[in-house]
């Protein structure tokens, strides 16, 4: 279980590093007020993706007739029904999304970006299918492939380029490429079946991901809007680097969380008697601490490395990151603790819990934009942020004790030793005189202090590292 574990880990590991190189390179090479128009497109594609998925990729993991080669034709049909009106809603708001974030000279940058979802609706779906048999080398492989192409991509494109459309033809090479790798490591032909009842039944299964796809829109975009919009350019230049350095791993991390356990949970929650309970039960209680585990570990690297990093990776043009960096961390931290409760929901057919949980962020998007308008900074934009990422992850617990009656006892010691490993760096960083190493040091030992806390995946990993010794 842990090589299968870390193989996840580290395919999404890889795929997620290359896309951040690509990134991190245009960012070097461009000024950073292009870099903030490169960010307009981001977020152009994903009022279009997250508004219009429907969890299609998740439901033929956990449907019990998900391995029927009918039921993934039509879920692959509906896919590109879905792609197809993205794109088109893409080009119809091309215009209105430039100008509301105050440029329109990338008007037809935003129109062109319409083929991206036109072209992930037409990958293949087995890869996905495949993960159900815990095989998950070609998923793996579709990911590598298109972020490997879409970096060496971009010396040629800011050679020719200079400027913000160097990014924009990295996502459009990376989409064709994506699409192309599905069908390369498919076992099954691609067909494609428009099926009433499949459509009825996975709109049914997806609608509550649809408006938490929405919400995720928000969590992950919503205040990039708001400092784009009010702050100018070079300030989403800014934050949006923050954004993609600490957001990165979070989505690895979660992805992989998700990836390893729904499928398991998956089986357990289908099966019958009390083994099928204990072990439901223990795999619940991996999904949440490790979501605690990776998200502490998010923050200690970050208190480290961030700083160092952004200065020798950036450059000056980026040190007002520089400060930021660790607050933005425990932000993205208190987000990830909610992928366990989100995949044991998920697990048990209830795709709500998650978009319940994110609706507290939703709230805090006004505050956050009041808070510009009346001359606050980047800083209390995250601070707002950190507040609500917290009180959504408590409101996705309380939702699993009252939706299926979960105990959340087991979880006190490792949220509580979570608690003060994220708010250390918080609290440390605002005393003056507070020497970095001191800093570094606390947290550190509240990173020991949170893992010991974690016995269920503490012992897989201990037992791993023995028997690698043993030998």
């Amino acid at each position: 279980m842990f090589r299968t574990a870390f193989l996840i880990l580290s395919g999404n590991a890889a795929a997620s590093l290359l896309m951040l190189l690509r990134n991190l390179l245009i960012a070097r090479m461009i000024p950073v007020a292009d870099f903030g128009v490169a960010a307009t497109l981001a977020i152009a594609m994903s009022i279009v993706e997250m508004v219009s998925a429907f969890g299609l990729q998740q439901q033929i993991i956990q449907a019990k007739n998900g391995d029927d080669p009918r039921f993934q034709a039509a879920l692959q049909g509906f896919q590109v029904v879905r792609g197809l009106f993205s794109g088109l809603l893409l080009a119809v708001l091309a215009g209105p999304i430039a100008d509301f974030m105050n440029v329109p000279e990338a008007t037809w940058g935003h129109r062109l970006m319409a083929l991206v979802p036109v072209l992930n609706a037409l990958g293949h779906f087995d890869h996905y299918r495949l993960n159900r048999k815990g095989i998950f080398g070609p998923m793996i492989l579709a990911s590598l492939l298109p972020a490997l192409a879409s970096l060496l991509a971009v010396w040629p494109l800011v050679a020719w380029f200079g400027d913000w459309r160097a990014m924009l033809f990295a996502i459009l090479i990376q989409s064709v490429v994506g699409m192309i790798s599905t069908h390369i490591v498919a076992e099954r032909p691609y067909r494609l079946v428009l099926d009433r009842a499949i459509i009825r039944e996975s709109v049914i299964f997806g609608w509550p991901l649809l408006l938490n796809n929405v919400l995720l829109f928000l969590v992950f975009n919503g205040d990039r809007i708001v400092v784009g919009r009010l702050l100018g350019m070079e300030s989403l230049a800014i934050f949006s680097m923050g954004m993609t350095l600490t957001l990165a791993p979070t989505l690895v991390m979660g992805k992989s969380i998700q990836n390893f356990f729904l499928p398991r949970l998956s089986e357990a929650a289908h099966g019958e008697g009390p083994k099928a309970r204990r072990r439901f039960f223990r795999l619940s209680q991996g999904a949440h601490q490790s979501g605690f585990f990776t998200g502490g570990l998010l923050v200690v690297a970050t208190v480290l490395l961030g700083g160092p990093f952004v200065r020798l990776a950036l450059g000056a043009q980026y040190a007002a990151l520089v400060p930021l960096i660790d607050m933005m961390a425990v932000m993205q931290a208190a987000r990830i603790f909610k992928t366990g409760s989100s995949t044991i929901a998920l697990a048990r057919g209830k795709a709500g819990n998650a978009a319940m949980a994110n609706l507290v962020r939703l709230v805090s998007l006004p505050l956050a934009w009041l808070a510009v308008q009346q001359g606050f900074g980047l800083e209390m934009v995250i601070w707002i942020g950190i507040l609500a990422e917290s009180v959504g992850f408590a409101v996705s617990l309380l939702l699993l004790r009252s939706r299926f009656g979960a105990s959340l006892r087991p979880l006190a010691a490792p949220v509580l030793a979570t608690a003060l490993l994220l708010a250390l760096p918080l609290v440390l960083r605002e005393w003056p005189g507070v020497p970095e190493w001191t800093v570094a040091l606390a947290v550190v030992l509240a990173f020991g202090v949170q893992l010991a806390t974690m016995r269920t995946i503490r012992a897989p990993v201990l037992a791993a590292l023995a028997r690698k010794l043993g030998r």
